[in-house]
């Protein structure tokens, strides 16, 4: 039995905990014991502690207030004050916006489920979160990180926050801030800062699944060049592979001679290709990565032998990143197929792991699976049979799946799987997504020595230090758009920086409206991509004439930003600072905005405005005190000076992007690929308060050839200016200071 002082001493752990000083760390089994208590003060100040309990005889469990621990199940829970605006928890749909309401569920567990979904889980699990709060005027803030990657669900009453888990430890990680971008910058500190992205990254990208052959690729691409509008990468959903076959080639419909001269051609002008993989390797015996996998004995186990699934091939076994076989023949894979194919990047979907079945299957010896004449390939064709009869399929405690209490290994892997070394999907099914984007870049890195890029639809804690993402399966409607600008701010909370969402919906059709809008908001967002379903009609953007005009005006602007936001990326790396950021991030004592999901800042300095109703020709706008001036028209300035919302005009094909006084802007004059613009001459636009006699403006901008694996200011290799301008009475000057390099 659990000694008195044992639980005097923990509860006594567990207060502190409460009241912010300490970080628990707790294994779960049938008993615990007292092993330890670490303290260390950690660069940025914020204090982590561990009380490490581990698993002893005793089959008693801890029942006391605020903890409960018992096998597979532990809750937690502390007391807020109801003026907390809280952040994070995802990744789900909010359709509150960015700041969390009360008594909405919060289910971390990561699922295949399409991002119109709302308030369930979805493709990433990130259990953090970050506590704003206004006293009388004093600011401050904090984040909390439970390091933990089994499913749970997370309750917030708006006076207390509770944590019911079904597994794993409690490792609780606090970051003191005080201020918004130092709580981001402690956290990535922690987890791993946002991965260096190439600068074409920056550019936009079109994507559609259905290109059912590469003349249709070659089209788009010259649609975009003959309607003016900026295309730095085409990509290829699954229609390039043999019949969805991961490192082949359609050889009737991409055959590889063909695909070989296309690649040249657009890389002669500076623009890339991207393609697909899923993590479902087909189950055929005269398929070499089957057969290489095979013999490493590199897949998912249930029952000692590769656990068997379906997705777009068929039956499919699931590579095991956690295996050290597995990342090195998955690293030998993507290196023979990129000797094939030189693609210039790649996009890992399906990585939650989504299976079209459940349970445990065998393939069916009576009839053809799958049979693409008579059933679609996403309806399971398998023998299945639920496993429920292990406490890992089926744990006592049921957590919210799926928005239904489902399964755990509702259509994904079963929970009672294994991976190397013994490890449980049920404790490991969350990290999929991760150790592939772990092992994917590792590939990438080792190819030729360039700067990877990388697109994960399931991410982790610390999955920005490898990868991008894109919110997953939208829909073309209004409540969508709106529904991405929190999503979108979420993710840079949780240390990503480049994402973004299917613009114009990834189905089913948008109106010619909506896509003018949406091309209007997502030419701001971190990565700028338009990517639709096959069953929806073409969106390109040159489909339409008023949103090909849209296209040209708002990704114009872009390439002309694109050292500006190259810097931010610069930044990211360094501290964690998102590129896409709430209001509150640079104005934390402007209370209006600490809900505000209907505007967003890029990098200190630049607001963006969409327009998000339909019919609507006008936008209501919130700006924080100070000048803001019209980066379309530098002549229309807004002085703000209360909290008030102002209504600006925004006819169909414009949208309100503003700069904030104290700014000097970096920009160049644009162009139609991000190697055309980055030739450009450089221009900076230095902001003022409206009217002064005695200011000071600051920017700065990072320069590098963007080819090598590091963002790091080295002699040669980099260039880093801080501008600072000063007026005074009717006479202006500027300093520059440079680092590493001339300007």
């Amino acid at each position: 039995m659990l000694s008195s002082p044992f639980l005097w001493y923990l509860a006594l752990l567990i207060s502190l905990y409460l009241s912010g000083t300490l970080a628990l760390q707790q294994r779960v089994g049938y008993g615990y014991r007292l092993t330890a208590l670490e303290e260390s003060t950690l660069d940025g100040g914020w204090l982590v502690g561990h009380l490490k309990v581990k698993q002893s005889t005793s089959t008693y469990g801890v029942d006391i207030p605020n903890l409960r621990l018992f096998d597979q199940y532990i809750e937690i829970s502390s007391q807020l004050p109801e003026t907390a605006s809280l952040y994070g928890f995802g990744e789900n749909t909010q359709p509150g916006g960015i700041r969390l309401r009360p008594n909405d569920p919060y289910t971390l567990y990561t699922t295949d489920t399409s991002a119109f979904n709302l308030n369930t889980d979805l493709y990433g699990s990130h259990p953090v979160y970050m506590d704003l709060r206004n006293s009388g005027g004093k600011v401050s803030t904090h984040g909390v990180l439970l390091l933990n990657s089994n499913g749970m669900d997370v309750f917030y009453t708006g006076k207390s926050l509770t944590y019911k888990i079904i597994g794993g430890v409690l490792d609780f990680y606090f970051f003191s801030g005080p201020g918004p971008l130092d709580v981001v910058d402690q956290y990535t500190a922690l987890i791993g800062r946002p991965a260096p992205m190439p600068y074409w990254a920056l550019g936009f990208h079109q994507c559609r699944w259905g290109y059912k052959s590469l003349s249709v690729v070659q089209g788009v691409v010259e649609g975009y060049k003959k309607a003016n509008i900026p295309l730095d990468v085409i990509w290829n959903d699954d229609d390039h592979m043999d019949a969805s076959k991961d490192f082949t080639l359609d050889p009737i419909n991409y055959p590889r001679p063909k695909l070989l001269k296309f690649l040249n051609q657009i890389h002669s002008r500076g623009m890339k290709y991207v393609v697909l993989i899923d993590p479902g390797i087909a189950v055929n015996p005269s398929y070499g990565v089957y057969q290489r996998g095979i013999a490493k004995d590199v897949f998912v186990k249930l029952d000692g032998q590769p656990y068997l699934a379906q997705v777009w091939p068929g039956p499919v076994y699931f590579p095991d990143f956690l295996n050290p076989n597995g990342v090195s023949w998955w690293v030998d894979e993507i290196s023979r197929f990129h000797q094939f194919v030189p693609v210039d990047g790649l996009w890992i979907d399906m990585n939650e792991v989504s299976n079209f079945c459940t349970g445990k299957c065998v393939i069916p010896t009576t009839r053809q699976c799958p049979d693409r004449k008579a059933i679609k390939p996403s309806v399971c064709c398998l023998d299945c049979k639920n496993v429920t009869s292990t406490r890992w399929d089926d744990p006592p405690y049921k957590i919210n799946a799926a928005g239904k209490k489902a399964l755990l290994g509702f259509k994904t892997i079963a929970t009672s799987a294994t991976h190397y070394g013994g490890v449980l999907e049920y404790n490991a099914h969350s990290l999929y997504g991760f150790s592939e984007a772990i092992a994917t870049h590792k590939a990438l890195l080792g190819l030729n020595g360039k700067r990877p890029f990388i697109l994960s639809r399931s991410t982790f804690v610390g999955s920005g230090s490898y990868a991008a993402h894109w919110t997953g399966d939208n829909k073309g409607t209004w409540e969508d758009l709106r529904y991405s600008i929190s999503t979108i701010l979420n993710f840079g909370l949780f240390g990503m920086s480049m994402v973004e969402s299917d613009i114009c919906g990834f189905y089913p059709a948008p109106t010619e409206e909506l896509c003018n809008r949406w091309i209007q908001l997502g030419a701001f967002y971190p990565f700028s991509r338009d990517h639709s379903n096959f069953a929806s009609p073409r969106q390109e953007l040159y489909q339409w004439n008023s949103v090909a005009k849209s296209a040209r005006s708002a990704l114009g602007l872009r390439y002309k930003l694109l050292p500006y936001l190259y810097t931010l990326l610069y930044e990211a790396h360094l501290t964690g600072a998102p590129l896409a950021r709430p209001v509150f991030f640079s104005f934390p004592e402007f209370t209006p905005s600490y809900g505000l999901s209907t505007q967003f800042l890029l990098g200190p300095g630049v607001m963006v405005y969409p327009v998000l109703d339909r019919g609507a020709t006008t936008v209501k706008a919130m700006f924080p005190p100070g000048t803001w001036y019209n980066l379309f028209d530098m002549t229309k300035v807004v002085v703000s000076k209360d909290a008030s919302f102002l209504t600006l005009d925004a006819p169909l094909n414009e949208i309100n992007v503003h700069v904030y006084q104290g700014t000097v802007l970096p920009m160049q004059r644009g162009g139609l690929i991000s190697k055309e613009a980055r030739q450009t001459p450089f221009t900076l636009v230095i902001a003022f308060p409206y009217g002064t006699s005695g200011a000071e403006a600051k920017g700065k901008v990072y320069i590098d050839d963007d080819e090598r694996p590091k963002m790091a200011l080295v002699e040669g290799e980099a260039t880093y200016v801080e501008f600072v301008a000063k007026c005074e009475g009717q006479n202006g000057h500027s300093n520059f200071k440079c680092t590493n390099g001339q300007f």
